[in-house]
């Protein structure tokens, strides 16, 4: 019906305009059936809303969009209407409905479990779940978590338990989260988030807590997996032997292949370095992606090279922090359970790791937190936002915390918000990029030590930030320059919107910080 009316207006609008005429074309002539569908559904009460609405972006890349839509239920379309036109007297107040905007966004990126076709490289899902935007279409793990803590906010908590039972399924099917759901992602990880993300259910069923508690010792098995089998470097796997015996962790990748979604990139930066044998190479980038940080100086020789890479070298300070949160969580989780065995050893296990962080990971001198080359058997010297993550987790004391609050500050702190790195590279997890989950990091575990106003700072200039692209592109981006306070650039492929993680995190500031709304 809706393409048998759109034909009908197009040729009785042929018969009455001039050639000079379609030179101005009308919003009929511009979006057809997206148009019609809207008008037809009277998505507006009235049909001159729309035929006023003004398109954030080009016609062509809105009707792109639009056809890729899975589904037309008048919320999706209500959705992708707001997300992509500003609607008078409703949406047309931007920035300052910034929040509004993000909430409209949700149910575009919400998708549905769908059969999986034989071939397909996506993964089966069991609910529905939130996908990043652009051309990430499924679910990632590590965006996820700060993805929902705008779903939280926003009155989404039936989707953060969705995606907590996606989580806990992978785990028991695979072992592990992996990166993302494609076949391609089984053989690495990212950052794990899962324990952190298990604070943000409102379940307490005590059989869901008991399944979900099994799934997180399961994950922390997957990435200690390598202590049984610790070659003579002292490494194996996602496990690295510290010079006084301690255990720690480090990115890796089971695979030693070309990325299959970056296949040709991966072939051309083997082609860099002929010397190096590329099997090796490419394992240091699939653990470079795993990592979530891919890629960014810290995992460089020479940081204007990515054939230099190196990250499975590389003991990071992100990672451990956060196997320390889960370390503490499994125990607090055994503790309820009654199960005091297992709640004393892995109380146990979060001591000793601390412990190690303050040895190896914790520089004295220049009074921030650092990765640890294993190679080297000492501290990188390159400073980046992870050295916010023991705030973020509590592994910090409060010196450590007022020292790490005074780095950034002096180092990392730029006009939009919180520079990932010191260096400049070409790399999107260097400066001038600065990321969300990141800024959430840094003004969590600040406020949390009591540095209140450098973390409102933060949140203030990065607030700024993506309001001021709002305003100017009427997108969400997945990572801003935040020294010009423009979109972000480097790495791979271009910078996409959306975008799940800076809506969460933004959503989540502005219920922080809601003096901070536009």
């Amino acid at each position: 019906m809706r393409r048998a009316l759109w034909t009908l207006a197009c040729c009785a609008t042929s018969l009455l305009l001039s050639p000079l005429a379609f030179a101005q074309q009308s919003p009929a002539d511009l979006f057809g059936p997206l148009f019609a569908e809207v008008q037809e559904g009277h998505l507006f009460p009235d049909g001159k809303t729309f035929a006023d609405a003004v398109p954030k972006r080009s016609p062509d890349e809105i009707l792109a969009a639009y056809r890729r839509l899975e589904t037309h239920d008048a919320a999706t379309l209500r959705a992708f209407v707001l997300a992509n036109f500003s609607v008078p007297g409703i949406n047309d107040s931007r920035p300052a409905d910034l929040r509004a905007h993000i909430r409209s966004l949700w149910p575009s990126l919400v998708r549905q479990p769908h059969s999986v076709p034989a071939g397909s490289s996506a993964l089966p899902m069991s609910a529905p779940y939130i996908v990043p935007g652009g051309r990430f279409r499924e679910l990632y793990y590590w965006d996820s978590y700060f993805t929902m803590l705008g779903l939280k906010v926003d009155g989404q908590q039936p989707l953060v338990e969705s995606m907590l039972a996606d989580f806990t399924a992978m785990i028991e099917r695979y072992g592990h989260i992996p990166n993302g759901t494609r076949t391609y992602y089984l053989s690495r990880s990212q950052p794990p988030f899962f324990a952190l993300m298990l604070d943000l259910s409102s379940n307490r069923d005590p059989a869901t807590a008991q399944r979900r508690l099994a799934a997180l010792r399961r994950e922390y098995d997957w990435w200690m997996k390598g202590a049984g089998c610790l070659d003579p470097t002292g490494a194996c796997l996602r496990v690295v032997r510290m010079p006084d015996g301690t255990l720690l962790n480090r990115y890796w990748d089971d695979r030693e292949t070309p990325r299959d979604e970056s296949w040709a990139e991966d072939v051309a930066t083997a082609k860099q370095d002929p010397s190096r044998d590329p099997a090796t190479l490419y394992r240091q980038l699939r653990a470079g992606a795993e990592s979530g940080w891919d890629y960014s100086s810290r995992w460089l020789v020479d940081s204007h090279r990515l054939a230099s890479i190196r990250t499975t070298d590389i003991v990071p300070i992100d990672l451990n922090s956060l196997m320390f949160a889960m370390e503490k969580r499994i125990a607090r989780g055994c503790a309820e359970l009654r199960d005091a065995r297992c709640a004393t050893r892995f109380a146990q296990l979060s001591t000793r790791r601390r412990a190690a962080i303050d040895r190896y990971l914790w520089l004295p001198d220049q009074r921030r937190y650092a990765d640890w080359d294993r190679i080297a058997r000492s501290p990188t010297l390159r400073l980046s936002a992870a050295t916010a993550y023991p705030l973020f987790v509590g592994a910090a004391s409060q010196p450590q915390a007022a020292a790490v609050a005074r780095a950034i500050s002096e180092q990392l702190l730029a006009a939009g918000g919180l520079r990932t790195t010191t260096e400049r590279t070409g790399q999107q997890w260097d400066a001038p990029n600065g990321w969300a989950p990141l800024q959430w990091i840094a003004i969590i575990g600040l406020d949390d030590y009591g540095e209140t106003a450098l973390a409102r700072d933060i949140a203030h200039r990065w607030l700024a930030t993506v309001t001021a692209t709002y305003d100017e592109t009427g997108k969400m981006l997945e990572k801003y320059d935040v020294e010009e306070r423009r979109p972000g650039g480097g790495g791979e492929y271009p910078t996409q919107d959306g975008f799940g993680w800076t809506n969460g995190v933004t959503s989540a500031l502005l219920d922080r910080y809601p003096e901070l709304n536009p």
